[in-house]
C-alpha cells in the first residue's frame, strides 16, 4: 500500500494552499477531492455552452499576498486585475459610487455630503491603521490562554506587546470596532445612507447577522484586509475565472512533488492508537498518511469523517455546536448583453467593477428580518459583479457572464424546500436588480441558481457557511475552531 508523508482531504484553495507548502518543505503530501474538478467554491466551470461561471467565490483579495509570492502563483498563471470601483444605484435615479482613484471618490462622496468626503479620509486612516494591527494575527498560531507552557506564555506576552505598541487611542477603536454593529460604527463617521449601507454590507457578507447586530463591525475590517500589490481594500477578478486561482495553486503544488487526484471522496479517517492513520475512500481503498490534515470545515471533519467514539466526547459537542447558518445563495448569468442602470445608463467603468444593491442602513435589516424568520429576503442585499466587461475570455463576443452574490438566503427555511424554492428565490433576485436595470429580463440566456442546501450538496460548504464558521467574536482566534484547539494538535 502507497503511503504519504500528509494526506489533504478536499482540494479547495486552502487545501491546495497546505499541500503546496508542505511539498515545498520535502514532504511526501496527497490531496484527495471529491468533486471531478479541482478548486472547491474557487471554481470556473462552463455550464451554458461559451459562458464560464465563476460558480461561488467570485472576487479576489483575501488570499494572501506572501501566498502569491512565496507559491510564485503568477509563474503558475494567476494574473489579478483590480476592481475599478463599486456602483450603487439607487432607487431614486441617483447613485453613488467609490472608485480606486481616491479623488474622485471624493468628489463622488462630496455630491452628497462634503461632510462624508471630509470624514472619509480620516475613516479610511483608521481603518488601514486598524487593518495593520490585526493583519499580523492572521498568520499567528493563537496561543493558549489556559496554559502554563512556556512556549504559550512567551507566545501570550509577545501578543500583548503587539497590542500594547498600537498605544491607547488606536487599542480603545480596536475595541470598539470588534464589538459594535457596522450600522453604529459607521454611523459615527457618516450621514450619507447609501455610503453607510454599502460600506455596512461588507460587515454582514457571509454572516447570519444584520447590519445592527453587534460584531458586524469586525467583519467589515476583516474585508477591509483585503489586498492586491499591498493596497488594502482592494478587490479583483482572477483572469479566466476563480478558476484560476485554485489551477495556480494546484500547479505549484505539483511542482514541489504533490499528487492531487479528483473523484476520491474520503468516506472516513483511519485512527490508529489514538491518532490518524490515512483514509478510506467512498470505494474503499485505503491509504496511509503518516498524518491527515483537512481542509474541509470541522464539523464535516469531525463529525462525518471521523468516527465519534475515537473522541472525546466534550470535544464533540463543542464541534457540533459551532455556528456554521448559511446566510447566502448565488445566481451566475448568461447575458445577451450589457445591464442598463438607470440610474447610469449604458456603458462606462461603472460596469468594470462591483455593483452593490444597498441603498440603506434599513433596506439591509429588513432583508435580514426575513432570514431571521426563515424566508429568504424578498429585497435582497445583492452583490454584483461582470466580469467578462474587462476579462472578454468568459464569454462569447459580445455576450456577458453576470455573478450575482444574494444575502439573506437561510440555509433552514420556514416553508417548503430549498429544491422546490429555487426557482422563486432566483425569480426575486432578478426582479429585485430589474428594478435597478429595466432591461436585465429580456437579456438572460441562462440562469443558475445555487441556495445554501446546493452549496452543502455540491460543494461540501455546511449549511452554504463560506467562513467553515461564523466569524463572531466568540468563534474567532484561540476560540476557533473550539477552545483548546488552537494550536491545531
Amino acid at each position: 500500500m502507497k503511503a504519504y508523508d500528509v494526506i489533504v482531504i478536499g482540494a479547495g484553495h486552502n487545501g491546495l494552499t497546505h499541500a503546496a507548502y508542505l511539498a515545498k518543505a520535502g514532504k511526501k503530501v496527497l490531496v484527495l477531492e471529491r468533486r471531478h474538478v479541482i478548486g472547491g467554491a474557487t471554481v470556473t466551470e462552463e455550464i451554458y455552452p461559451g459562458f464560464k461561471y465563476s460558480v461561488c467565490s467570485y472576487v479576489v483579495s483575501l488570499l494572501r499576498p506572501e501566498v502569491i509570492r512565496e507559491l510564485n502563483l503568477p509563474r503558475f498563471g494567476l494574473e489579478v486585475i483590480p476592481l475599478d470601483c463599486t456602483f450603487t444605484p439607487l432607487p431614486d435615479g441617483d447613485s453613488l459610487a467609490r472608485w480606486s482613484d481616491h479623488a474622485e471618490t471624493r468628489r463622488e462622496i462630496m455630491r452628497h455630503s462634503s461632510t462624508d468626503a471630509e470624514a472619509y479620509e480620516h475613516f479610511g486612516k483608521l481603518m488601514h491603521q486598524l487593518a495593520m494591527a490585526v493583519k499580523p494575527l492572521l498568520a499567528t498560531v493563537p496561543p493558549d490562554p489556559t496554559s502554563l507552557n512556556p512556549r504559550e506564555l512567551f507566545k501570550l506576552v509577545r501578543l500583548g506587546r503587539h497590542f500594547r505598541k498600537l498605544g491607547t487611542h488606536l487599542l480603545y477603536d480596536l475595541m470598539k470596532l470588534m464589538t459594535m454593529s457596522s450600522a453604529d460604527y459607521l454611523g459615527e463617521w457618516f450621514e450619507t445612507e447609501a455610503l453607510k449601507a454599502t460600506m455596512a454590507a461588507s460587515g454582514i457578507i457571509g454572516t447570519f447577522l444584520g447590519p445592527r447586530s453587534p460584531g458586524t463591525a469586525y467583519v467589515l475590517l476583516h474585508h477591509y484586509m483585503g489586498e492586491i500589490d499591498a493596497v488594502f481594500r482592494s478587490w479583483g477578478w482572477a483572469r479566466g475565472g476563480m478558476g484560476s486561482v485554485s489551477r495556480a495553486l494546484a500547479r505549484a503544488a505539483e511542482s514541489h512533488g504533490a499528487e492531487i487526484r479528483t473523484e476520491a471522496a474520503v468516506a472516513q479517517v483511519l485512527i490508529k492508537n489514538g491518532r490518524a492513520a490515512g483514509v478510506v475512500l467512498g470505494s474503499g481503498e485505503e491509504i496511509q498518511g503518516q498524518v491527515v490534515t483537512s481542509a474541509v470545515d470541522p464539523k464535516r471533519t469531525f463529525l462525518k469523517l471521523v468516527e465519534p467514539a475515537q473522541l472525546d466526547p466534550e470535544f464533540v459537542r463543542q464541534v457540533s455546536q459551532i455556528r456554521m447558518r448559511g446566510s447566502f445563495g448565488k445566481v451566475n448569468l448568461a447575458l445577451d448583453a450589457l445591464p442598463n442602470f438607470t440610474s447610469l445608463p449604458g456603458e462606462g467603468p461603472h460596469l468594470h467593477g462591483a455593483i452593490s444593491i444597498s441603498p440603506s442602513i434599513d433596506y439591509l435589516e429588513r432583508a435580514y428580518d426575513d432570514a431571521k424568520y426563515g424566508s429568504f429576503s424578498r429585497r435582497p442585499y445583492l452583490d454584483i459583479v461582470i466580469p467578462s466587461t474587462i476579462d472578454p475570455s468568459l464569454a462569447p463576443p459580445g455576450k456577458h457572464v453576470m455573478s450575482i452574490f444574494v444575502q439573506y438566503a437561510p440555509y433552514q427555511l420556514k416553508e417548503g424546500s430549498w429544491p422546490d424554492r429555487r426557482e422563486e428565490f432566483g425569480d426575486t433576485v432578478v426582479a429585485t436588480l430589474s428594478e435597478y436595470a429595466p432591461n436585465l429580463k429580456n437579456i438572460i440566456l441562462h440562469r443558475q441558481v445555487l441556495t445554501p442546501w446546493d452549496l452543502e450538496q455540491e460543494f461540501g460548504l455546511t449549511e452554504g457557511n463560506i467562513f467553515h464558521g461564523e466569524l463572531s467574536v466568540d468563534q474567532l482566534f484561540f476560540m476557533r475552531p473550539v477552545p483548546g484547539t488552537m494550536s491545531y494538535g
